[in-house]
């Protein structure tokens, strides 16, 4: 736990939360300024800043609490689908350093909108695999 962490206040039940789901690792809750209704987190208990800093066992628990709770959102919020989303870093546009995954349910025309798309220049994409390949070894 991370004494300044507002995540981890939250887990440790110092700060209230709207709590959909709970167990030994996880914890599930509704986003306070959600997208649509029934917007949720979930979260590790255990502090970790980002994916890259979550160890195996707990990204494991995460994904299994994400697939539990974003069915039972979609059946409760009568959605159409949902997004499954997870900023890492602030460039990417995360606000609060505790790892965190958004489940959003989502209807027709609820005005939430993906974002654009680029192209590669010739023979980019190809530099791009390479550099990630690289990386990878």
């Amino acid at each position: 736990m991370d004494e300044d962490c507002i995540f981890c206040k939250i887990a440790k039940g110092d700060i209230p939360s709207a709590k959909v789901y709970e167990d030994e690792n996880t914890l599930a809750f509704l986003d306070i300024g959600p997208v649509n209704k029934g917007h949720t987190l979930v979260i590790p208990k255990r502090h970790s800043e980002t994916l890259l800093h979550m160890d195996e066992r707990d990204a494991c628990h995460v994904m299994k609490t994400v697939q539990l709770v974003a069915d039972a959102v979609k059946k409760a919020t009568k959605a159409e689908g949902f997004n499954v989303l997870m900023s890492n870093f602030k460039a990417a546009g995360q606000v609060v350093p505790h790892a965190h995954i958004h489940i959003i349910p989502r209807f027709p025309n609820d005005g939430f909108k993906h974002w654009e798309q680029s192209n590669y220049e010739e023979g980019e994409m190809e530099e791009v695999a390479s550099k990630i390949t690289d990386e990878l070894s």
